[in-house]
């Protein structure tokens, strides 16, 4: 009767902290964009590392239809990470766009904590249409997929298209078909991208199996005004495709990307976050060559992504902390580190 007793003690006690250990398991429950998308793709890496690294946390990735609803969904409660680009922070902080009245429902302030990546973008033709158009000003009036509604690579791509003055006739497709809409012409176009300077989205791989697209390069004059509206301009080389572009070089836009938390995650654990994404950059970049920047400098690449967003939106401790101590901090943004 004793052995049984004290093994019955024993087995409550392994249950008791079992249950103990359990509960202190922090869900990080993050949002990112479609299945199919280089976020997605990205977060699934990154999700594998921390919950190797940082078993205290649990992240479970949380696709969404595009980033935005990621970052709708942090502010309003329903993730506790989002994948956050600095044009969105942009529309949120002068509460336009796809922002737009959005403010009277926020019930937290999302901040930056983490910039993975820049995605640049350009736009794609059917082959046979090269010869007709050949900037951007003669997608004037054509049928293009510039990415789903929430999606920050469309909004890229609009804020281009205006400054330039061009207006196209925009079309919401399945991103399985854009390879094939644009074969059969159903659309004339689509809004192509890569991540981080070296990866592809899957769905634009699965769209150059079902067709042959060439980019369409804006014009010198049109690269100009483009600058002259805010834009940073980049040569992307099509060896990253990994098929014939047609060109010698795509011309893209490029802006910044991050996987971010809240101030709900402390300053120290992000400060952790940040040192084990940087010990493990180079195995995520032989999981996905998306994360190329911050293995070539991920301090420097912080910085970069700060200088983008600073002014649109705050910087979490734990981020102002891991650049202080690389030396990329910029004293003029102590005043926009976050506090609880």
């Amino acid at each position: 009767m004793l052995k049984r007793a004290l093994a019955l003690l024993a087995a409550g006690l392994m249950a008791a902290c079992s249950t103990w250990a359990w509960a202190q398991v922090k869900e990080l429950p993050w949002g990112t964009s479609a299945v199919g998308s280089a976020g997605h793709k990205a977060l699934v890496s990154l999700a594998d590392v921390l919950n190797r690294e940082m078993p205290e946390y649990r992240v479970t990735v949380q696709p969404t239809p595009g980033a935005i609803v990621t970052v709708k969904g942090y502010a309003t409660g329903k993730f506790e990470g989002y994948y956050g680009a600095d044009i969105a922070f942009y529309e949120l902080a002068n509460d336009i766009k796809r922002f737009k009245g959005f403010k009277a429902s926020m019930q937290r302030q999302p901040v930056q904590s983490f910039w993975v990546y820049t995605v640049e973008m350009g736009t794609a033709v059917h082959v046979r249409d090269k010869g007709k158009i050949k900037n951007w000003h003669d997608l004037a009036g054509k049928a293009l997929f510039t990415g789903n509604p929430p999606w920050d690579t469309r909004a890229q791509l609009e804020r281009a298209y205006e400054a330039l003055g061009v207006k196209y006739e925009y079309r919401q497709v399945d991103l399985s078909a854009v390879g094939s809409l644009l074969q059969g012409g159903r659309i004339d176009g689509f809004g192509v991208y890569s991540n981080g300077e070296a990866g592809v989205p899957p769905w634009i791989t699965e769209a150059s199996l079902a067709t042959d697209w060439a980019v369409v390069n804006p014009s010198a004059d049109e690269i100009a005004t483009l600058k002259k509206a805010g834009f940073a301009v980049f040569e992307q080389k099509p060896q990253v495709f990994n098929r014939d572009v047609h060109a010698d070089k795509l011309v893209m836009l490029p802006f910044y990307y991050g996987f971010h938390v809240g101030m709900e995650v402390p300053e120290a654990d992000v400060y952790r976050m940040l040192n084990v994404i940087e010990k493990n950059a180079a195995a995520l970049n032989q999981a996905d060559k998306s994360f190329s920047q911050i293995v070539k400098d991920m301090p420097g690449f912080q910085r970069r992504g700060v200088e983008a967003a600073a002014n649109f939106v705050q910087i979490h401790p734990g981020l102002a902390k891991y650049m202080r101590e690389k030396g990329v901090w910029d004293a003029k943004w102590d005043a926009r580190v976050a506090k609880k």
